[in-house]
Formats: C-alpha cells, structure tokens, sequence
C-alpha cells in the first residue's frame, strides 16, 4: 500500500487524478472485504451448528424465544419450549444460545 502512495505521488502532475482514483477504489474495496469476512465468519458457524443439531441442545429461535431440541427433521426442527409445548419451526431460524447467556440449562 505504501508503495502504491509512493508510486502515485513521485507521477506529479501528470495522471495523478487517475491514480487517486484508483488508489480510493482498491482501499474501498478492501474495507468492503474485510467487513464482509465477520459477517461470513458468523453465517458458516451458525450452518455448522444446524449441521450437527441433535436433541437435547439448548437453542433460540425467531425473535428470541428459547427451548430444548426435542427432535430434528431434514428442514424442520421440533423444539419444547416448556413441559409438554413443543412447537415446530423452520431449521433456518434456529441459532445456537448467545455466549453470554446465564439462562440456567
């Protein structure tokens, strides 16, 4: 990156519009990159915790209702959110408990 600067401004005056534009569109392309990887980082963890979902796993799902894995279909997930209330819901909205979760298991 320094050596593109360096590069850019010993050009002087002569196509440096040019190169200051290039330089802006590689650094926001970068930046765009680097914000994306987190929110892929997140996206693959919660597949592979959909992947490997059985019963008994603690989970939340669809604005923030809690319950117990009670069994696992190929596109549905049965969940008892309290004695006896099982509800069956789409495997897509199922994420794993946030890590700062103190609900007793």
């Amino acid at each position: 990156m320094n050596t593109m600067l360096v590069l850019l401004q010993s050009q002087g005056g002569q196509g440096g519009g040019m190169g200051s534009m290039l330089l802006m569109v590689v650094v926001l392309i970068l930046m765009m990159w680097f914000m994306g990887s987190g929110q892929r980082k997140q996206a693959k963890k919660e597949k592979e915790f959909r992947e490997k979902m059985q019963k008994g796993d603690r989970v939340m799902f669809s604005g923030g209702i809690y319950g117990k894995v009670h069994s696992v279909g190929t596109t549905t997930v049965e969940i008892e959110v309290s004695n006896g209330t099982i509800l069956t819901v789409e495997k897509s909205m199922v994420t794993p408990l946030p890590e700062n979760n103190n609900q007793s298991k």
